[in-house]
């Protein structure tokens, strides 16, 4: 079991404390914070802020959940609470630009806070790096994929949701060169079967599982990668992985861990 090497990450209180400002809050949410695999992608673009050396901190302990799922839920007055508690605290350390690795917390920070008081600068983490290559500020000229082909999944909520469907494909074609797209693509992509809370409930009725439909058409493109920008895709895709026994072909990476393994980081 390999021992994962620690990463200098910046966070807000020790920054505001030592009379700085930093230029970003990069909003690591509950699956950065809570789960395994996705850590894994929070670590990966953790070290590529560092790498461009950029003016960034967390709110560490003092983030909370967004409330996103407690109002795809229809629980608006737990959402409003979640919400007024992370508004103030941004507030209090005067954020102004936030990054996203999640296109849930994305979505509901950019359009749902506003009308709580709550107004930043939202900026999706595929639409950054993006804009870091554009500058020629990340040096993608090591492929560590060279002869593999990928495809890339759609979340909802940056997708349909958020019309985010050139940047992520622009990243991996900075280290792929090209991306074989699925049947049902950009805004006729299909939904992971996650979101509007459904990741947190039984399946409804039905003869097969959203997760397996979509992991049937990524089979289909006969590739060696699936690339996604969203946790919940990314739980949806892998156990869609495993259900058709496919791990050893075919193989789950968010656009940040590419950045992060052909940067060698």
């Amino acid at each position: 079991m390999s021992i994962e090497t620690k990463i200098d990450v910046p966070v807000m209180a020790d920054v505001v404390a030592k009379g700085e400002t930093p230029e970003y809050l990069y909003w690591v949410g509950c699956a950065g914070a809570f789960d395994v695999r996705y850590q894994k992608v929070a670590r990966a673009f953790a070290k590529i802020l560092n790498h461009l050396a950029v003016s960034y901190a967390v709110l560490g302990k003092e983030e909370s959940c967004t409330g996103d799922p407690a109002k795809r839920a229809g629980n608006e007055m737990l959402f409003q609470m979640q919400a007024m508690q992370n508004i103030e605290v941004l507030n209090r350390y005067k954020v102004k630009k936030i990054i996203c690795t999640c296109p849930h917390c994305y979505n509901t920070l950019k359009n749902e806070y506003p009308e709580l008081g709550g107004n930043y600068e939202l900026i999706n983490y595929t639409v950054f790096l993006d804009e870091m290559i554009r500058m020629g500020k990340l040096d993608l000229g090591n492929n560590p994929f060279k002869g593999q082909s990928i495809t890339y999944h759609d979340p909802c909520y940056l997708g349909r949701g958020n019309k985010i469907y050139d940047a992520p494909r622009n990243v991996i074609k900075a280290v792929f060169g090209e991306i074989k797209e699925m049947k049902r693509a950009r805004s006729s992509a299909l939904c992971c079967g996650a979101g509007g809370a459904q990741m947190f409930k039984e399946a409804e009725k039905g003869n097969k599982e959203v997760n397996i439909e979509r992991t049937e058409e990524v089979i289909e493109a006969k590739v060696d990668k699936v690339a996604s920008a969203c946790p919940f895709c990314m739980t949806m895709l892998t156990d869609g992985i495993k259900l058709k026994n496919q791990e050893e072909n075919l193989q789950n990476l968010d656009v940040a861990e590419i950045i992060e393994k052909a940067l060698e980081l």
